[in-house]
This record gives structure tokens, C-alpha cells and sequence, in this order.
């Protein structure tokens, strides 16, 4: 099952290069201010910005991640599909008003609307770096390894043939150019998702529960079963729910796609579209797995290496012949290269705009300088993309995916929250909260299985005996109420009666809209 060099597979992925490049040349003659460049000028729709959000979601570990864990436990895969998705009705009714009202470029313009700026958007930096960085870790693995696979060149070249590719796009066509590589990538996505899983199921008779027979027949009825293997036990299980729910909530480069439509009545109905498009696929990809494990086998999927990313292409592969295992392919890099490109500019958007513009320059910078700052910004980060890939070869995407989502949850969702909804929160509260539940989440992962034992390959019997272990692998339930507990309690002893005083002009912003220039209340 030697899928390097497959002359089909190559001209997919040449083509859809030709074609992702022809929109970036169109984009960045377009792009000539820093709205245009963070924000398309906010001239996207609706329907083009939820297929753009489901681009910028469905990253590699929905594709690749998640279908390899299901094909390798079976039923109990499932929770990261349940996990990701419950998230946007949070988004929905509690984020995107005031996030759309409030903010420019990023989810800092929110929280740091009535507090401090500097300290807050500093804060605010470590903790959306952060997430970006480890998100950015689990596509540039599953790229590589997908390269790797589809034109059998070293991991290593493969990581940075992905990392120059994302440069191009991100550093010529900005936003506009991102957008319509991720709405193009979520629609192949969609198409390549249901061919597949219709293919799977045309060998059981059209029917789901015949496939999931066949799994029981061939592997026991454990894999139909909830277990413990992939979310853990217990609170270990509750704790990685609780880390992809709130984190979809506070991903920093989903925010960033509030700002890209004219107004928040455009912004719910993304989300709206969104919700729906990435719902439908996570049952294709559970379909996806589980035709994996009973036509391909869990055994000659971890044969392919990657951490078990490869099931959805093999399967492609046994069912569909070359050509078909070329078009997944190329939708597989697609993908994962629209998500990094969106994750990118997320980050260079908080370097320029909360760091450099806010921090920095405090607020006085032009036009000019802010796009070369964006610039150099975007080459820094995709380098350290880069070097972050080939570091952390051979672990399974949806799982890395996973603990981005937990510092998500941790650093940006309580601050976010607090921001917006209570009166007595505080700058001291604010930048506590966030680096409280940035480095509690960060600590809690390193101590745990995850880089102890996966990672750093020590024995768990020897490391859980230390006292510093951590025996769960997902520190959101621990992380995350940490930082609102303290979030509370600096608000409590410290007082901003400038940020109280300001908090009903917020309200009124919010339910209003940036157009209502004049508060009642002044």
C-alpha cells in the first residue's frame, strides 16, 4: 500500500497549489490597508463566512485525527466530534455581539475595552500565542505526514515545503486571501468527506449498523462501547469535554472571523452555517473510521506512521484506487494548510495589533508601519511553526488539538466572559486570570502522560510514583475554574472605579452597535 510518488495524487496537490496561489496573487492586490489585510475590509457574507469558519475549524484533526482515533478505539473517538461541535452555541449567544461591537482585529479589543490596555493585551498575547502555537504544532505534524507520505520526501522537508506554502499565503493576500482558500477547502472537504463515506457504506449494504457489526465482528463489542482509553477515566474524560467545549468558544482565529462581515446580525448567521456544515461532517468522518478499521485495519494504519493520521487517506486508498486517494489527499492539505494559514494571521494580528500598535506604540502607528510589522511577524511564526512540526513528529492531531483547546478554555474563555458580563472585573483580574490559566494549563500538561510518558517516552509506572506527577492528561477542569476562582478574587480586592463607570457604555455598545457613537449616559 505504497502511496509515495502516486502520479494522481501529485497532480491534485499541483493543481489545487496553482490554483490557491492564483487567489493569492488576486488578493494581494487587493489588500492595501490593515483592515483589509486582518480583516478583508469586513466585506465578507454570511455564506462565505461560514464556509470560511468550517475551513478554519475542520483542521487536520478532524479529518486525520479524529478518524484515526476511531479507528483505533473504536466508539469512544467520538467525544472529540461532541466536544468541538457543542461549543459554537456558545459563540453564538453569549460571544459574537460584543465581540463584533467591541472589538477591531482580536478578541484583546474585547477585554481590554474598559480595563487597561497595555497590561491586558500583553497578557492577552501570552495566552492566544500560546493556543496558536500548540494548534499550529498538531496541522504542521499532520501536514508533514501527509507530504511525507504522498511524495515519500523526509519529514523534515515536508514540514517546511507546508511551512513556505502557508508563508505565501498569509504574507501576500492577508485575510482575503485566507478566506477563499478555506471556503474552497471546506467544500472539497465536504464533497471528498461524503464520497468517502458513501463508498464505505455501498460495501454494507447503505447501512451504518451494518458497518458497525462488521467492527464488532472483527475487533469485539468494545469498540461500539464508551471506554476509557482515549478520554481517560472520570474526570479525566469531563475534563477534555469541558477543554473542547469552552475552548471552540475562545480559539482566537474563529473570534477573528466575527470581524470579517459588515455586522453582528452577518456574524450569527456565520456561525449558524458554520455550526451546520461541521455538525453533518463529524458524522462522515465517525462513518470515516470506523470503514477504516474494518476495510484498512488499525494495524497497517499505525504501520503508516503518524500517529494514526493516516486512516482516512488508506482508506481512500482500498476503496477508491489512486485517483481517489489523490483527491483525498490534496483536500487532506488543503485542509490542514487553510487552518494554518488562518491560525498565522491570527497570530500576526496579535503581535501587530494588540503588541505592537497597543503596547508598543500605544495606539500611534501608521498604516505602513503596521503592515511591515504583520510582515515580519507572519515570517517569525511561520519559522517557529516550522521548528515546533518537526519537534513534535509522530503525535496524533486530534489529541494536540486537544490541549490547545484546554489553554483556550483556560487563558482566553474566563477573561472573556468576565469582561463582558461583570461589573467589578479589573485590569489586575484580567492579567491575572490569563496567565494564571495559561501557565496552570501549560504546567499541568507537562507533568502529565501526555509530555511525561508520550513525549519524553518515561516509563508510567516509575514517573507516576514521583509527587509532582499529574495523573490526567486534560488539565482543563482544573485550569479552568483556577483562573475564574482567581479572576473573582483579584476583582474583589482590587477597584477600578474607571472601569465600572465605563461598563454601561460597554453594555450599550454592545446591544447597539459601533454606530451609536453617543452615550446616553455621558
Amino acid at each position: 500500500m505504497q502511496a509515495a510518488n502516486n502520479p494522481l495524487a501529485v497532480t491534485f496537490f499541483v493543481v489545487f497549489m496553482a490554483l490557491t496561489l492564483g487567489i493569492t496573487y488576486w488578493a494581494a492586490r487587493r489588500t492595501r490597508t490593515t483592515e483589509q489585510f486582518f480583516a478583508a475590509g469586513g466585506q465578507i457574507t454570511a455564506w462565505q463566512n461560514g464556509w470560511a469558519l468550517a475551513g478554519d475549524f475542520l483542521s487536520a484533526a478532524a479529518l486525520l485525527g479524529i478518524a484515526g482515533i476511531i479507528t483505533s478505539n473504536g466508539f469512544d473517538g467520538l467525544i472529540y466530534s461532541i466536544g468541538f461541535l457543542v461549543g459554537w452555541p456558545i459563540i453564538s449567544f453569549l460571544i459574537v455581539e460584543p465581540l463584533r461591537n467591541l472589538g477591531k482585529f482580536t478578541f484583546a479589543d474585547v477585554v481590554a475595552y474598559r480595563l487597561r490596555q497595555r497590561p491586558v493585551r500583553t497578557a492577552a498575547s501570552v495566552g492566544t500565542l500560546t493556543v496558536i502555537l500548540l494548534y499550529l504544532i498538531a496541522q504542521m505534524v499532520a501536514t508533514g505526514s501527509l507530504i511525507k507520505l504522498l511524495f515519500g520526501l523526509p519529514y523534515t522537508v515536508s514540514v517546511i515545503v507546508v511551512g513556505t506554502a502557508m508563508l505565501v499565503y498569509v504574507l501576500f493576500g492577508g485575510m482575503l486571501a485566507t478566506t477563499w482558500v478555506q471556503v474552497i477547502k471546506a467544500v472539497l472537504l465536504s464533497i471528498g468527506g461524503l464520497i468517502l463515506a458513501l463508498l464505505v457504506l455501498a460495501h454494507f449494504d447503505m447501512n451504518p449498523l451494518h458497518l458497525f457489526s462488521a467492527a464488532a465482528e472483527k475487533y469485539g463489542d468494545r469498540v461500539l462501547q464508551p471506554g476509557s482509553k482515549v478520554a481517560g477515566s472520570g474526570w479525566d474524560a469531563i475534563s477534555l469535554g469541558v477543554g473542547l467545549m469552552f475552548g471552540t468558544a475562545a480559539l482566537p482565529h474563529v473570534l477573528m472571523r466575527a470581524f470579517t462581515v459588515p455586522d453582528v446580525k452577518e456574524a450569527r448567521m456565520s456561525i449558524l452555517y458554520a455550526t451546520g456544515i461541521i455538525g453533518s461532517f463529524h458524522l462522515l468522518v465517525f462513518v470515516i473510521g470506523f470503514g477504516a478499521m474494518v476495510l484498512v485495519g488499525p494495524e497497517i494504519v499505525t504501520k503508516a506512521g503518524g500517529g494514526g493520521n493516516m486512516a482516512a487517506p488508506l482508506l481512500a486508498l482500498t476503496i477508491g484506487g489512486s485517483g481517489f486517494f489523490g483527491f483525498i489527499c490534496a483536500v487532506a492539505f488543503a485542509t490542514m494548510l487553510a487552518v494554518v494559514a488562518g491560525l498565522t494571521l491570527s497570530g500576526v494580528a496579535t503581535v501587530c495589533h494588540d503588541l505592537w500598535v497597543n503596547v508598543v506604540r500605544q495606539g500611534h502607528s501608521s498604516e505602513r508601519e503596521q503592515l511591515t510589522v504583520a510582515r515580519i511577524a507572519t515570517v517569525a511564526i511561520a519559522a517557529l511553526a516550522v521548528f515546533l512540526g518537526i519537534v513534535f513528529e509522530g503525535q496524533n492531531v486530534a489529541f494536540m488539538a486537544g490541549l490547545a483547546f484546554a489553554v483556550a478554555a483556560s487563558a482566553n474563555f474566563p477573561a472573556l466572559l468576565l469582561s463582558i458580563a461583570w461589573k467589578r472585573f479589573t485590569t489586575p483580574a484580567a492579567v491575572a486570570s490569563i496567565l494564571v490559566g495559561t501557565f496552570s494549563a501549560l504546567l499541568m500538561i507537562w507533568l502529565s502522560p501526555t509530555i511525561q510518558v508520550d513525549v519524553l517516552g518515561k516509563n508510567l509506572t516509575e514517573v507516576s510514583r514521583s509527587w509532582w506527577f499529574i495523573p490526567m492528561k486534560n488539565p482543563a477542569i482544573i485550569s479552568m475554574p483556577l483562573s475564574f476562582l482567581v479572576a473573582v478574587a483579584v476583582s474583589l480586592i482590587t477597584r477600578e472605579e474607571g472601569a465600572e463607570v465605563t461598563f454601561r457604555e460597554m453594555r450599550h455598545r454592545i446591544m447597539f452597535g459601533k454606530s451609536q457613537d453617543a452615550y446616553p449616559g455621558r
